[in-house]
């Protein structure tokens, strides 16, 4: 079985992958970052690649990509490393 390794966190493929689980959720800002306790301008900065997630809001990120890891493997496959 293989393992995998964290969420890819360069700059701007983060910010991309969290605009792109963010509307596959159908989340506004606000509501996904409600969901990660952060505020709604965080996450437009992660978004436009203005700063970068903790490692707390990564883990978080990262559990709900894996929650819609079945409908969108191809987010899966291309943000979290083999």
């Amino acid at each position: 079985m293989a393992i995998k390794t964290p969420l890819v966190t360069n700059q701007p493929a983060i910010g991309k992958l969290i605009r792109e689980l963010r509307i596959e959720t159908g989340l506004t800002q606000s509501k996904f970052g409600a969901a990660l306790g952060v505020t709604y301008p965080t996450v437009s900065r992660w978004e436009n690649g203005l700063a970068k997630p903790s490692p707390l809001a990564i883990k978080k990120i990262e559990k709900q990509l894996r929650q819609i890891g079945e409908r969108r493997k191809d987010l899966l496959e291309q943000y979290l490393r083999e």
